[in-house]
């Protein structure tokens, strides 16, 4: 049976029917797809902004927190200041609390300034002792004379105190000249070993 240029006509047009229609039901999956990824993304995008401010809220409720922390830390350190440092042989005559100075531009800020006829020892209250947070008090005292002149003929020494210590920090601490406090038991202690020898800025 000979194939005519009708049939090869009727065939073309059934086969780009069928492709036409296999073009639109793609088509149609496609925006279907499109849509439910559409919707997918906004679902995600809005549960990321929800979990972006629980962590916002999160993140400021340790931060006040931390805070709170800082502010026991100074007021249990405060009151044993005196014993800690006689104890040391170092008269204490004054205990100054949330110093701050400012001066051609610069500025500091000393939880706890204990302060003798001939020393003044700066003190660092933290929750949590860091390395980094010895390095800033490192810093501060390097610019406390500067900004706190009335001091600037005392010898200036330092000390870091927190609720918990890492025994490596406390020993970076110490090795640069810092007294460290710490809470042994039922009270604060400073953790230097009796001949240690602090460094005056």
């Amino acid at each position: 049976m000979a194939t005519t240029y009708q049939d090869i006509l009727a065939l073309f047009q059934e086969s780009d029917r069928k492709f036409q229609q296999l073009f639109q039901e793609t088509d149609r999956k496609f925006q279907d797809t499109d849509r439910k990824f559409q919707d997918t993304d906004r679902k995600f995008q809005e549960t990321e902004r929800v979990l972006r401010e629980k962590l916002d809220r999160v993140t400021n409720a340790i931060g006040r927190l931390g805070n709170r922390l800082g502010d026991f830390i100074e007021d249990a350190v405060r009151p044993a200041a005196v014993r800690l440092f006689r104890e040391r042989g170092i008269e204490v005559h004054e205990v100054h609390q949330q110093v701050s100075a400012a001066r051609g531009g610069e500025g500091i800020e000393v939880d706890l300034l204990v302060v003798n006829d001939q020393d003044a020892i700066a003190i660092e209250c933290k929750s949590l002792l860091s390395v980094d947070d010895v390095n800033e008090h490192r810093e501060r005292l390097a610019k406390l004379k500067r900004l706190l002149p009335a001091y600037a003929s005392k010898r200036m020494l330092g000390a870091v105190a927190a609720m918990v210590i890492p025994d490596e920090v406390a020993t970076y601490a110490m090795r640069q000249g810092f007294f460290v406090i710490g809470q042994s038991g039922e009270q604060l202690v400073i953790r230097n070993d009796p001949s240690f020898q602090p460094k005056g800025w």
